[in-house]
């Protein structure tokens, strides 16, 4: 994604699809993507740009592992971690069952998109 490219150059980007292929159901959105080479104080960036925002559900910026992980912060929680080999399930459950979230969800990526886009990168 072009907005996550003005931090650092990505090695690896994935954003699931906003509506389900098949039903057309909106889809709770997250994205996950890795540096070639990160920055130096860019992951403390995107968050504080997402932490001042007022969004309608909570966000948590992931970078436990390889790559990082913008996601819903309920996702982590029901899921109890990236780890769970339910973690898809809990995405499944709340993308059939929780349209509201989903929605919310949604119209935040779009606030937090933009607001990266407008965040003020230091030279270096």
């Amino acid at each position: 994604m072009q907005v996550l490219s003005r931090f650092g150059e990505l090695a690896w980007f994935s954003l699931p699809a906003e509506t389900h292929p098949v039903y057309g159901y909106p889809q709770v959105p997250y994205m996950g993507w890795r540096y070639a080479s990160p920055r130096e104080g860019v992951a403390q960036l995107i968050e504080h740009s997402v932490s001042e925002l007022q969004t309608q559900v909570e966000w948590t910026l992931d970078r436990t592992k390889r790559n990082w992980l913008l996601l819903p912060s309920r996702i982590l929680s029901e899921a109890q971690g990236l780890d769970n080999p339910g973690f898809a399930d809990v995405v499944h459950s709340i993308n059939v069952h929780d349209q509201n979230f989903c929605f919310k969800a949604l119209s935040d990526l779009e606030l937090i998109i933009q607001s990266l886009q407008e965040v003020s990168i230091p030279e270096g």
